[in-house]
């Protein structure tokens, strides 16, 4: 985001707590700022991904990596 305008926006605690990680709340950001620009939160969500990955890509991970990894955090225990 080059251009961009902190806002306060009241989130339930957990949620809140997750969106202390600087990815997590760069990542929620170009969800929300998708929607005001007629973007439906499925086609924001997909782009977001979409970006996710390609940095991800650009690490070196591969999809089987990321695969593995979105694998983990699906059943690791939830609180």
């Amino acid at each position: 985001m080059d251009h961009h305008v902190d806002v306060i926006i009241s989130f339930e605690p957990g949620i809140a707590q997750g969106l202390a990680d600087p990815a997590r709340r760069e990542a929620a950001g170009r969800v929300l700022s998708g929607l005001p620009k007629g973007g439906h939160l499925r086609e924001v969500a997909g782009d977001v991904i979409a970006a996710a990955k390609g940095e991800a890509r650009a690490n070196g991970l591969t999809d089987a990596d990321i695969g593995a990894e979105l694998q983990a955090w699906r059943d690791a225990p939830r609180a």
